[in-house]
């Protein structure tokens, strides 16, 4: 019974030994497969380079025969010219060989680690925002930012290893061998128990690797969350509670590479130890012949020069593995976000939409979180073209879900969104919001001047088209008070600017879009009443003649709608006019508007936030 339990652990072990290899060679072909034609010239030359490094070095070794038994031995003067010449030109040649493999190799991983950054950065692009909600951003950029050199690395470790190293190694060895088999004999017998030791260490090196990368992004992501919050962290004294988390996970990093240094290391014992018993062996055997033998020194000197110069390329290859390791770890994690699927893909055939009215229809549209409870429960209205349709109801009760829908930040799992009576599932997702001007909650500001967060909306954009959607959002004079005006470079997210200047800006670079559909996700909730005064006065410059869809935060703006849909845990239950619903005094809306008068989603406090913790 006994028995048949370690041989089930130790086939279960020889799979898993099999799996990881499979998977080490998997990424490595892969790297090479997507990169391999495109630097082929470069690598060509990188690698003839290298062969004449491996040459001249197995030759410096070769002449070391001559030069021992006809410059010292024989004494013969007319060949040290030549010898010396000979070894020149090696020199030369080897010199000039590295330094053209290297500036080769240089050039091409500085070219891949700039083609996966961009790689990453247009996929990411194309992701759902539902990804970017399930994972941290701060993680993605730390995960990016220690992990894009792993795709450099692999192929630079793959051709150097193989036309350099094993090359020369090779080169050496024939030496050896020609010069004295009994010699390298003794040698080879050291090589086997290296190889099994290295083998043990770098499965070993391989889980330690991935989780000194995965802590190593968690406290470059905890650096990242705290600079970005720091007016948050000093108002509610949380620098001690930061410093002894980021503390414990700073620890956790320094063990994993400590682990790391350990293990990497331990190859530098084994092969020093076993280098200096061939070595020792070697020189022994050699001074016992030339005692007693009569044999000129030269061969052995041929061969331990062989033997020392071999040194570097056998310690740099008994390295290989664990090296490769760690870059196909960090390589590994750099395809697990260019393999993350889109979700919300064009569909095979996709049209463009040319929303011509702005009509937006939803039709018994459902959505649940994952698999959570539903958010949205059958909501069916229609935003009729040019009018303002407003959407309220307690926390919680779907609004913001619903308006993300427009664009497609997230599809309905049921139902249908129409826009002009066309279903945007079946049109391109570009298409579809080129057509959309989006005001959020959290005015998000980009690198750059003000000018620049202004013509994001569209790049074509006059600078006069800039500042008459300035204007009209109530943002050009204040934007003229600033030391550069339109030209102003932004702190970051524009901590330079008040929550009032931000969000007015945000409402220009909607205007700027001049898209037939706005949408407003409770564009004044965040600010004071001085504030809000200013930016309401350019959400109504910016609402004309467009099909307007705003979730609100004061009665003021609800009341000029042309009609308000009130929802309730996922359902629409009331809709109407301002008038209409105030009339009703059994209603939602009519207790909404007793309750307060300016805090219309705090009206029913039970009406919690969703487990994802997103308001709704």
């Amino acid at each position: 019974m006994t028995g048949g339990r370690i041989g089930r652990r130790n086939v279960a072990r020889g799979n898993k030994i099999k799996t990881d290899v499979d998977s080490l060679t998997m990424v490595i072909r892969r790297i090479i497969r997507e990169n391999g034609r495109e630097y082929v010239r470069t690598y060509i030359f990188a690698a003839f380079c290298l062969v004449l490094v491996a040459a001249s070095t197995a030759f410096m070794a070769w002449i070391m025969e001559s030069v021992i038994n006809e410059a010292f031995a024989k004494k013969n003067g007319d060949v040290v010219w030549l010898i010396c010449g000979s070894v020149l030109a090696a020199f030369v040649i080897r010199g000039a060989s590295s330094y053209g493999q290297a500036v080769a190799l240089a050039q091409v991983g500085n070219n891949l680690v700039a083609r996966y950054q961009q790689r990453l950065i247009d996929h990411l692009m194309r992701l759902g925002v539902g990804y970017f909600g399930d994972t941290r951003s701060a993680q993605i950029a730390a995960q990016i930012s220690q992990n894009v050199a792993g795709i450099r690395d692999v192929m630079n470790l793959t051709i150097t290893s193989f036309a350099r190293d094993l090359l020369t190694l090779i080169a050496l060895v024939g030496v050896m061998v020609v010069k004295d088999p009994v010699l390298s004999l003794i040698v080879f017998i050291g090589a086997p128990p290296v190889l099994i030791a290295l083998r043990y260490i770098s499965k070993r090196l391989r889980s330690a690797t991935r989780e000194s990368i995965h802590i190593n992004s968690r406290v470059l992501g905890s650096i990242q969350e705290t600079v970005q919050g720091i007016t948050i962290v000093k108002a509610f004294t949380m620098e001690g509670q930061i410093s002894q988390r980021t503390s414990q996970l700073i620890r956790s990093a320094e063990e994993r590479a400590n682990r790391i240094a350990k293990l990497t290391e331990r190859t530098s014992p084994l092969t020093e130890t076993v280098a200096g018993l061939a070595i020792s062996g070697v020189i022994a055997y050699a001074a016992y012949r030339s005692i007693y033998g009569d044999v000129l020194p030269g061969a052995f000197f041929s061969f331990i020069t062989a033997l020392l110069l071999a040194y570097d390329p056998i310690r740099r290859l008994s390295r290989l593995q664990i090296n490769l390791e760690r870059a196909v770890v960090n390589a590994r994690m750099i395809y697990d976000i260019l393999d993350e699927e889109p979700t919300q893909g064009d569909r095979p055939g996709a049209a463009e939409l040319d929303a011509a009215r702005g009509e937006i229809e939803f039709r018994d549209v459902s959505f649940a979180y994952g698999n959570g409870e539903k958010v949205l429960d059958g909501v069916s209205f229609t935003a009729e073209a040019g009018k303002t349709t407003a959407i309220v109801g307690p926390s919680g009760a779907g609004k913001s879900t619903l308006i993300s829908m427009v664009p497609r930040f997230y599809d309905p799992v049921s139902g249908q969104v129409l826009i002009d009576g066309v279903d945007i599932a079946t049109v391109t997702t570009g298409s579809l919001r080129h057509q959309i001007a989006y005001v959020s909650q959290q005015p998000w500001l980009f690198e750059g001047s003000i000018r620049d967060n202004l013509r994001y909306a569209r790049p074509d954009a006059t600078d006069a088209e800039i500042e008459e959607a300035a204007r009209l959002a109530y943002a050009h004079d204040f934007i003229l008070a600033q030391p550069r005006g339109y030209d102003t470079p932004l702190g970051e997210n524009g901590a330079n600017l008040s929550g009032g200047q931000r969000q007015r800006i945000s409402i220009a670079r909607a205007l700027v879009r001049n898209a037939p559909i706005l949408l407003l996700d409770e564009a004044t909730s965040a600010l004071d009443n001085e504030s809000e005064a200013a930016v309401q006065k350019a959400l109504e410059s910016a609402m004309q003649h467009r099909t307007v869809l705003v979730i609100a935060h004061r009665l003021s703006t609800i009341a000029k709608a042309d009609r308000i849909i009130v929802m309730q845990a996922g359902r629409v239950v009331e809709s109407g006019s301002h008038a209409d619903l105030s009339g009703s005094k059994d209603g939602l809306y009519a207790r909404l508007q007793a309750f307060s008068e300016t805090e219309v989603n705090d009206a029913e406090p039970h009406f919690s936030e969703d487990k994802k913790g997103n308001r709704r």
